[in-house]
């Protein structure tokens, strides 16, 4: 009689990675997950049989929870241009940015190598670009470039602010995203900020 699996496979992937995101996924072993999971790297070798497979599964896994987060964020968000700054704002998670914006590029590195990985990546750009642009513009063509423009715009900042620091992620998201989407003239001028 085969014997049940003692952890869940979400626990077990959430569990590996925190350890990858300690480790990185290049020094992710079988050893180092196996004290992360509380498991026997023997069993972590069956349920996935290779490491590559297994840190695929757990960056599938943050795919899945990133997917999660951006439709409820979508279904939150206001259907004009101000809703798409706060469904990107909602993305945001400062709670967690000294490592999504230092540590986190070692998993977009995997991300980007891995072609399954690099595929669902594209996927989710594709939804985020398409729920932007339907709140930028009524024009399909229009909406589809606005909305690339707004996600490449805030990743971006996300980028910049990692190596400036001069305000709170959320802070610099919003003033950025604001200022662009007055130039692009999706929101009424407002105040000027010194530069």
């Amino acid at each position: 009689m085969a014997r049940g699996k003692t952890v869940s496979d979400d626990l077990l992937l959430d569990r590996l990675m925190a350890a990858m995101m300690a480790h990185g996924p290049a020094d992710l072993s079988f050893a180092k997950a196996a004290n992360a999971a509380g498991l026997a790297a023997a069993t972590l070798v069956q349920r996935f049989g290779a490491r590559d497979r297994m840190v695929e599964a757990v960056l599938l896994r943050a795919w899945d929870q990133l997917d999660e987060a951006t439709a409820a964020a979508d279904a939150r968000a206001s259907p004009d241009p101000a809703g798409a700054i706060e469904l990107l704002l909602r993305l945001t998670n400062s709670d967690a940015a000294e490592f999504d914006f230092t540590d986190g590029l070692l998993l977009l590195r995997e991300d980007i190598q891995n072609p399954v990985l690099r595929a669902r990546g594209a996927q989710w750009g594709l939804r985020l670009a398409e729920a932007l642009g339907r709140r930028l513009s009524g024009d399909a063509d229009r909406a589809t470039q606005l909305g690339w423009q707004m996600a490449s715009l805030w990743q971006g900042t996300l980028l910049w602010w990692a190596f400036r620091r001069d305000a709170k992620p959320e802070v610099k998201v919003r003033e950025i995203l604001e200022d662009w989407s007055r130039t692009a003239g999706l929101l009424p001028p407002g105040p000027q900020r010194p530069g």
